[in-house]
């Protein structure tokens, strides 16, 4: 069997557990927030690097973003990959995910010939879920999504198990194939800091590509090459109203299955 050639997805994101809006612009405040690898890439990353140690593989990074999205890249290196490309240039600024795909896809034709496309799920700053599929159509190879397991690798297909609302789906998919992968497939290694470190002093093998490099014209990416805009992003407003009930504990229980049940959010039964 020929040496595999793996390609990942991967996207720096911002942590959303300190993400905040700016209320008079509905715009997200990033400064100060602290970035992270999107957590279903860091599974996609680990699923590549345990095919490789199990059938033998080339792992080739693949991240769009600005310059310090080469965070992101140099930790997938650290966990076990043999090459990063970053795609980063002001011109793909704001591309929504039919522009990503676009961009990325046509990465992936000038690194040549693959075999397998691994991504995560979704990332968590936008959870559309649709930049794995879009880019399988663009490459127009088989796709597999929500993939929770991995059975076999033969030199033409690929069997994989997907997660589905009522249980699991088996299918074997031919080669080249992309998969996008959830959580509970495996559990991410740390970073071998050797590695990290390599990464920190420019050893690591990552190529930083722009617009020109692979041949688009400004209209066709970002902002401009995208066919939706986003008008307005805002926290919507909760109001919490809370009602003292009075008595006895008894007469208190009593009073509050009677609003249970007139609101309707449980049935009485005989």
């Amino acid at each position: 069997m020929k040496q595999m050639q793996i390609i990942v997805l991967v996207k720096q994101v911002p942590d959303t557990t300190e993400v905040r809006l700016d209320p008079k612009t509905g715009n997200l405040i990033r400064e100060g927030v602290k970035s992270i690898v999107n957590p279903d890439d860091r599974n996609a990353v680990e699923a590549a690097v345990s095919l490789k140690e199990k059938y033998g593989a080339k792992i080739t990074v693949l991240s769009m973003g600005p310059p310090q999205a080469i965070d992101a890249v140099s930790e997938a290196l650290g966990m076990g990959a043999d090459k990063g490309i970053l795609l980063s240039d002001r011109a793909f600024a704001g591309a929504d995910t039919w522009a990503t795909s676009g961009t990325l896809g046509k990465a992936i034709k000038k690194l040549g010939d693959f075999d397998l496309i691994i991504a995560g799920r979704q990332a968590i700053d936008g959870d559309t879920a649709q930049i794995g599929p879009q880019v399988a159509e663009y490459l127009d190879v088989t796709q597999a999504t929500y993939v929770c397991g991995i059975d076999e690798v033969r030199p033409d297909a690929i069997v994989v198990k997907r997660r589905l609302e009522d249980g699991i789906e088996r299918l074997e998919l031919r080669l080249p194939a992309l998969l996008t992968v959830v959580g509970e497939l495996n559990r991410p290694r740390y970073p071998f800091v050797g590695r990290l470190l390599d990464a920190c002093r420019e050893k690591a093998p990552i190529e930083v590509w722009n617009a020109a490099d692979l041949g688009f014209k400004t209209a066709d990416v970002g902002l401009e090459g995208s066919l939706t805009h986003v008008v307005r992003t805002f926290s919507p407003k909760s109001k919490r109203q809370s009602e003292m009930l009075e008595g006895s504990a008894r007469d208190a229980a009593a009073s509050l299955i009677g609003k249970i049940l007139n609101k309707k959010l449980l049935r009485e039964t005989v």
